[in-house]
């Protein structure tokens, strides 16, 4: 015979009953059987709904309801996550928890797992509207209580940290910790004292990566729970840059932007921090012109001019969202580039070549000569050696320049660059190189 359209699904219900203590449990009739019979007859009631037993007990005599570490709940919980139940039943809502944290955690298992949950003497039934907004509010309640404690934490994290102290985490480089506190660890140290100083020295941060390794020194090595490690490689330019950044130490301890005194002893002195941010300050200032910049980079424009003797122009296209810029005789924009002196020259290959020539008007002889008469006139102990190994040195520095310092020394010695088909000439400034000189005096 087949079922009827009209047939119930059967509801597989399962009952969790809980008393807190072992007194009475050895008795014929005790509380867990009381509870036991209550759901029973509230699934009975329930019967023209589908709602049928399920055969396992699940009796946990003798455990507290402040956590979840019971065997009978947590056999319920397997079977929930199996499919093997469709409600939950209890005879009070405290006898499944009495932590509110822990009862949302459990109903929003049953809600995974499509598993109703229903409280005999409290009329809490998510099967229907009515007990799905009572669970919302309880719900609503336990993400308060959530907050609030979360606040707590933070709050004694904030007061902790505003006192000074260490919360915890990897030490970095030059500290380990010892009771909860920082302690300097020496030999680590010293490579922080390093990184500091040469970068003041050298005003790089990829210099000062090159030293650091050059003497074969290594990041921190953090070890791991699992016996292995973290740490212990060459160091990069960003790994640099969070040292040189981090004010931990001068002896501080941060929290989200804000610096506190810390209750750890400092590495470097105020005086040194200093003077390293100075330098980063330089290199801000030279960015953010840089950055303006950007919006006119054609720097070479009224320094070029082709065979007719007129200045070129700038010009531009964009192809598949790239921009392309050329530099353009005056005659092709006014004219058509049919009659022009020069077809349009790729921007940065013009460029590109100008500053290749500008490298090495400066490396030149005349400019080392000139450097060292200046130099002399303020220390007579300097050798012509002295200024000829730090002008060899500008190969490394020219490349880490920015842009618009390099264009500043381009304007400083360059007065007329004029383009034929076939060749390219510099017409510099008479004084181009004394003031070049003065420039890199003012830099250092």
């Amino acid at each position: 015979m087949p079922a009827s359209k009209n047939a119930t699904v059967k509801k597989r219900c399962a009952i969790y009953t809980r008393k807190s203590s072992e007194e009475g449990l050895e008795q014929e009739f005790n509380s867990l059987h009381a509870q036991r019979d209550a759901a029973e007859a509230f699934i009975h009631s329930q019967k023209h709904e589908g709602w049928i037993l399920v055969p396992d007990d699940y009796d946990d005599g003798g455990f507290s309801g402040g956590n979840v570490e019971r065997p009978a709940l947590q056999r319920l919980l397997r079977d929930v996550q199996a499919g093997l139940v469709d409600i939950v039943v209890v005879y009070k809502v405290d006898r499944l928890s009495r932590s509110l944290a822990d009862f949302a955690q459990l109903v929003e298992l049953f809600d995974k797992h499509d598993v109703s949950f229903v409280s005999v003497t409290q009329q809490f039934n998510t099967t229907n509207s009515m007990g799905r907004l009572t669970l919302n509010i309880l719900l609503s309640f336990s993400q308060f209580e959530r907050e609030v404690t979360s606040e707590r934490i933070r709050d004694k994290f904030l007061l902790s940290k505003k006192k000074g102290m260490w919360m915890g985490g990897n030490p970095p480089l030059g500290y380990d910790v010892n009771e909860r506190k920082l302690i300097i660890n020496p030999e680590e140290a010293e490579v922080v004292k390093l990184i500091f100083k040469t970068f003041v020295k050298t005003r790089s941060i990829i210099t000062t990566c090159e030293v650091v390794n050059a003497q074969g020194h290594k990041t921190k090595l953090i070890p791991l729970r699992d016996g292995g490690s973290r740490g212990g490689i060459d160091f990069a330019k960003n790994t640099i840059h969070r040292i040189l950044k981090n004010r931990i130490y001068i002896g501080e301890i941060g929290n989200k932007g804000q610096w506190y005194p810390g209750e750890h002893k400092p590495i470097i002195s105020v005086d040194l921090w200093a003077k390293a941010h100075g330098t980063f300050d330089v290199h801000a200032s030279l960015r953010s012109r840089e950055s303006r910049n950007r919006k006119n980079p054609s720097f070479l424009r009224g320094l070029l001019f082709g065979p007719d003797g007129h200045a070129l122009t700038t010009s531009s296209t964009r192809r598949k969202g790239q921009q392309f810029r050329y530099y353009v005789s005056h005659t092709a924009q006014a004219k058509g580039y049919k009659n022009a002196p020069l077809p349009p020259l790729s921007a940065t290959a013009v460029e590109n070549l100008i500053l290749a020539e500008t490298h090495k008007r400066l490396t030149s002889p005349e400019l080392l000569f000139k450097v060292w008469q200046q130099a002399h006139q303020v220390d007579n102990t300097i050798s012509e050696e002295v200024i000829r190994t730090a002008l060899n040195d500008l190969a490394s520095i020219w490349d880490e320049l920015f842009a618009t310092e390099k264009r500043r020394l381009v304007e400083l010695l360059i007065k007329r660059i004029e383009l034929d088909l076939n060749q390219v000439t510099i017409y510099y400034q008479p004084d181009g190189i004394n003031a070049v000189t003065q420039e890199l005096q003012g830099a250092a």
